[in-house]
């Protein structure tokens, strides 16, 4: 069992400079599904990559404790984090985004994290208040699926410029987005968007496009939740193969041109959290 990240020194001096003394965060975008399988971190991690192409400071925070992917797309090989007197520093990508998951603390990348909320919820905040984010125009958050610990941390501790909801063709995806939107909604964080990953493949043969999952009901699900459709994103299999290999950076994104634009347009300063939130005593 991994054990839990400690918590900084209550001895330490008060005076002494912290990360987050130095931690200047322009936009915090989080990145939700409500449901496991639909390509949640691969959106993440290519928003990052189009904003970072756009001359843009990015980083990302990795909140899926349990099970956490943004390394691998990144990173070929694990690297040492190194040392920084002001806190943890973060992995830094070749073209230069910054990251920051469990799976860079841990011996292997294999290694299981059997922790409860609690300790997940303790892990976020650290990697909020102890990571050296520096000066950043965006940093992105991927969350885990679900509504529950790690995503109710996110949403209360982080101050979130808004989030952007990710759903597939699926009629169940569909279904559970309906939750994440409405806890964004509970929490006061504003929704963005709505983008449909693996909407549909084209055939390199024909050139025709085939809805392998079904039709898309994206639109209609973003005109019931009230928040824009950003469109649909392909099944792209040298997609898979970046990133399995670490070259996520490598794959050239250009459907995600509107998206970015949207983001940049409408991701608004940081908030800050609202810690009394009224859950219904959950």
């Amino acid at each position: 069992m991994t054990t839990a990240p400690q918590p900084p020194s209550e001895s330490a001096s008060q005076s002494a400079p912290k990360a987050s003394d130095i931690n200047r965060i322009d936009h915090i975008v989080a990145v939700l599904s409500g449901k496991g399988g639909v390509g949640k971190s691969i959106v993440s991690s290519l928003l990052a990559v189009s904003l970072r192409r756009k001359g843009h400071r990015v980083g990302i925070l990795d909140a899926d404790i349990t099970g956490p992917s943004i390394p691998k797309m990144f990173l070929s090989q694990a690297i040492p984090l190194g040392s920084d007197p002001l806190g943890i520093p973060p992995a830094v990508s070749r073209t230069g985004i910054k990251l920051m998951s469990i799976n860079l603390l841990l011996r292997s990348e294999r290694d299981a994290v059997i922790w409860r909320g609690p300790l997940i919820g303790r892990a976020i905040q650290q990697f909020w208040t102890d990571v050296v984010w520096g000066e950043l125009d965006y940093l992105i958050v991927d969350l885990p699926p679900g509504t529950s610990d790690a995503s109710l941390t996110v949403m209360q501790f982080l101050p979130l410029s808004g989030a952007l909801l990710v759903t597939a063709p699926q009629g169940l995806a569909g279904m559970v987005v309906h939750k994440a939107a409405q806890m964004a909604e509970m929490l006061h964080v504003p929704l963005l968007g709505l983008v449909e990953n693996m909407g549909y493949f084209v055939c390199p043969d024909n050139g025709k496009a085939y809805e392998v999952f079904g039709p898309s009901h994206a639109e209609e699900l973003a005109q019931t939740l009230g928040i824009p459709f950003l469109g649909r994103l392909p099944i792209k299999p040298e997609l898979t193969l970046l990133s399995d290999t670490g070259r996520i950076e490598e794959y050239p994104a250009e459907e995600f041109a509107p998206i970015v634009a949207h983001i940049e347009a409408s991701a608004q300063a940081p908030r800050l959290p609202p810690f009394s939130i009224d859950l219904g005593g959950l």
